[in-house]
């Protein structure tokens, strides 16, 4: 059984690194919006018993979800033997309980919208929280990758006398991990809320930053406020302007450009999400993921 690697429009450059890292010959894909919104899809029809995955990440989900759920269909109606989706960031993993009255729980919701379509999932670092891994929340193979050791081997490369900085107790996590592996010093900034908009942050540590650089590391940056507050906060205690680290570019709005206003030297990416400030590729960690998702697994 071949392998066919169907990039959407926005991870083509992606999908170009990972297909010969999987096996696979390049699946012809288009998809184009009417002025309606309404999305039309279409795929080559020369996969009749072929393993096929579709590359998109899911940054807008609610533009790509149908989108991505029509190719799914329209594959296996080509005889697709085994799809899966290769979704380098991974939406709907924030609502994982209810937090007020009446809301969707959409975590888990999304997941069965998903696992209608794909046979399997490979994502990078998805925003878990009170779900340990994906398998609490995915029926169907799901294998995440973790980008840790990527990102610290740029930081080594790249920034001389680093100080790795979380921007909340929500990066320990990340933060730590990338440390460790870089064998460099990091802190997390203490967060008190006074409010909804007033916010106090402090480094625990200021003497020990000295003569430092400082590389604010999270996950995903978004409005890009909680990295901007951090910067503010640096800059205000004499320290040079830091790296700004995203694991996944979301970048709404002009936070990227605000990023550059408030400070930072540098601001930089991986490509699970495709943005300027991409810098650092995930496609061999992607490609290790799927390993052997490709095949029909063995009867028990």
């Amino acid at each position: 059984m071949s392998r066919v690697l169907f990039s959407f429009p926005e991870q083509n450059e992606l999908g170009a690194r990972l297909t010969p890292l999987v096996q696979a010959r390049p699946g012809r894909l288009d998809w184009r919006r009417f002025p309606d919104g309404e999305s039309l899809v279409t795929i080559e029809n020369a996969i009749d018993g072929e393993s096929v995955a579709f590359v998109a990440s899911l940054h807008r989900p609610d533009e790509a979800a149908l989108a991505l759920r029509f190719a799914a269909a329209t594959a296996r109606e080509f005889g697709a033997r085994r799809v899966g989706l290769i979704a380098p960031y991974l939406a709907y993993m924030r609502q994982d309980k209810r937090f007020h009255a009446g809301e969707a729980i959409s975590a888990p919701l999304f997941a069965r919208f998903l696992e209608e379509s794909f046979d399997w999932l490979v994502t990078a670092d998805p925003h878990l929280h009170r779900n340990p891994e994906l398998s609490s929340l995915y029926r169907i193979p799901a294998t995440r990758v973790v980008t840790a050791p990527l990102v610290a081997q740029w930081i080594r490369d790249n920034v001389m006398d680093a100080l790795l900085i979380g921007p909340d107790s929500e990066s320990e996590q990340w933060v730590s991990d990338i440390a460790q592996r870089a064998n460099l010093p990091h802190q997390v900034l203490n967060k008190i809320r006074h409010g909804d908009r007033d916010v106090e942050v402090s480094l625990p540590d200021v003497e020990s930053a000295r003569g430092r650089t400082p590389v604010i590391v999270d996950d995903i940056v978004s409005s890009g406020r909680t990295m901007i507050e951090t910067l503010g906060h640096l800059k205000r205690l004499g320290l040079p302007g830091a790296v700004c680290i995203a694991i996944h570019a979301v970048f709404a709005g002009d936070a990227y450009e605000q990023l550059l206003a408030a400070g930072a030297s540098r601001v930089v990416s991986t490509d699970s999400i495709r943005h300027p400030s991409n810098a650092i590729s995930i496609a061999t960690l992607l490609a290790e993921g799927s390993g052997n998702h490709w095949e029909e697994p063995n009867p028990v």
